[in-house]
């Protein structure tokens, strides 16, 4: 791998709380146009290790490199540019119920662009319709299924058409027919922008489904243990603790 295939570079990363360790010494790569997915048990620091990643917390050691630039040792202004090249879609979709899907679609834009209100309003039917949401508009997000919020939370993390997507379990909640239609449209999505995605999930459908790429973090080691094509690490990782659970515990039944 070139330096130019690395998109995300994490180093000796250690997470925090005061003096209570959470994960360290995580070191790996996420390449230019993979699906990287960030993997392990409840309460490992999946998802503390995504807000690290998008700049919500700073590490306690350790560097992320985006493109090869630190983003923790840059200064305020050059952090908010790399920030900007981010989308983020949060467990919740987190979108603003006093508002309908245009409007929050359309928040980025306003506040970080100068295009105009008509083409803003463009740009925001057009990055509906790329999740399915065409003449969704004017709906609210109370008005909408559950799958249908999370897409329009896609849209908007999309909205300033941005080259790193992170998502944080993007299929709970969901049935498994809506989470396998997100899936898909994940992939589409990749595939059609070139974009790199990052996401914390535990299903393994998706990890499966999607992901091309994967770090495993441990709670009782408190560091990653595997690293890698998540297909391969469930035929061939060494450590049995990530084999079982990419086989749901199967690899333990057929050794007992």
């Amino acid at each position: 791998m070139t330096a130019a295939d690395a998109h995300i570079t994490v180093n000796n990363l250690t997470m925090a709380y005061g003096s209570f360790v959470i994960q360290r010494d995580l070191t790996f790569t996420v390449r230019r146009g993979d699906i990287f997915i960030i993997m392990g048990g409840s309460g490992c620091g999946k998802s503390t290790l995504l807000r690290h990643l998008i700049g919500l917390r700073a590490p306690a050691a350790g560097e992320v490199l985006i493109d090869g630039e630190s983003f923790w040792e840059a200064s305020p202004e050059a952090q908010d540019r790399i920030k900007r090249r981010f989308g983020v879609l949060f467990q919740s979709g987190a979108l603003w119920s006093s508002m309908t899907l245009e409007e929050n679609v359309a928040l980025p834009l306003e506040q970080y662009t100068a295009l105009s209100s008509a083409r803003i309003r463009q740009q925001v039917s057009l990055k509906l319709a790329l999740v399915g949401l065409a003449g969704f508009e004017d709906y609210y997000p109370s008005q909408i299924s559950g799958g249908m919020q999370k897409r329009a939370g896609l849209a908007r993390a999309m909205a300033l058409d941005p080259d790193i997507l992170f998502f944080d379990e993007p299929s709970a909640g969901l049935d498994p027919i809506s989470s396998r239609l997100l899936d898909e449209l994940i992939l589409e999505l990749r595939n059609s922008l070139g974009a790199t995605v990052v996401v914390v999930t535990h299903e393994l459908a998706s990890i499966f489904a999607i992901g091309n790429n994967s770090v495993f973090l441990d709670a009782d080691s408190k560091t990653m243990i595997a690293s890698g094509d998540p297909k391969q690490l469930r035929e061939a990782c060494p450590d049995p603790k990530v084999r079982t659970f990419l086989t749901r515990g199967e690899v333990s039944v057929q050794t007992a």
